[in-house]
């Protein structure tokens, strides 16, 4: 299986985007922003349609295009009078808009257009693989630098600006790193489901602890196990890695509920 250099390639890039949406996903879920993730990554495809038009690199394209829906939508419910569920669905319908717009403008058929929306692991190339592991260590270092920070305002953002903390430079910080981490994860599992694997893991580890430090580590185990297996599951059964690798999240999501649910329910017995 990795004799194969494109499996290496997919396996090293998939170890990186699964630490780093894991960690990611982790403030996420502690902000109850998940469905943030999918108005950026479907905000992402209006980039990538662009940068296929335009003959740019589609990754700066996508970028730019998840930074300003990222951005935005922030900026929206913070600022303005808008709820952040409308905001978010008013950026991915306006994303997901200029990308059919920009794939109908180009023309002949392009196929590379589905490895983007639906991940694939021969579309990890060597470049993308520094790319992806750059903006990781990036993203990763900050998060570890400011790790206390973020802590205290995604527990209580009003008691974390009392104490001095930037709170809401943190706030468009975490949304920055959020867009850009969505983008490089997009070759691995795709447009449509690059959210299921930042809310996973730590909505998984969250069934089994509520000790912060616990829920982290699970977070990061649970990672990269759903994306080393579901990149093995894709090889073998030949099937797309982006599915393979949610379909087991979800399945041992569910698992966990049912599990963490019985021994909830011997617990109350005890007592």
């Amino acid at each position: 299986m990795f004799e194969s250099a494109f499996m290496v390639r997919a396996l090293i890039a998939g170890v990186f985007v699964s630490i780093l949406l894991s960690m990611l996903g982790f403030f996420v879920v502690l902000r109850k922003m998940s469905f943030i993730g999918v108005g950026i990554a479907h905000a992402a495809f209006g980039g990538v349609a662009l940068g296929q038009l335009l003959g740019v690199p589609v990754f700066a394209s996508a970028a730019v295009f998840s930074l300003a829906a990222g951005l935005g939508i922030g900026a929206v419910t913070r600022r303005g009078k808008i709820k952040e569920d409308t905001a978010i669905g008013i950026f991915f319908a306006a994303g997901m808009a200029l990308g059919v717009l920009f794939l109908a403008l180009k023309p002949g058929y392009t196929a590379d257009i589905m490895s983007y929306l639906f991940g694939s692991i021969l579309a990890v190339s060597a470049a993308d693989l520094w790319i992806i592991g750059i903006v990781a260590l990036v993203i990763l270092t900050l998060l570890t630098l400011f790790f206390k920070e973020f802590l205290a305002t995604s527990f209580d953002a009003e008691l974390a600006r009392a104490s001095g903390i930037p709170e809401t430079f943190l706030f468009y910080l975490l949304l920055g790193m959020l867009s850009v981490g969505i983008v490089v994860s997009i070759k691995i599992v795709g447009i449509v489901l690059v959210s299921a694997l930042l809310v996973l893991p730590a909505a998984t580890a969250r069934q089994w602890s509520r000790r912060y430090g616990v829920i982290l580590a699970l977070s990061l185990i649970l990672g990269l196990a759903y994306t080393v297996g579901g990149l093995m599951l894709s090889y073998w059964l030949d099937i797309p890695s982006g599915a393979a690798i949610v379909i087991l999240g979800v399945l041992v999501f569910l698992l966990s509920i049912v599990f963490s649910s019985m021994r909830a329910g011997r617990l109350a017995k005890r007592t």
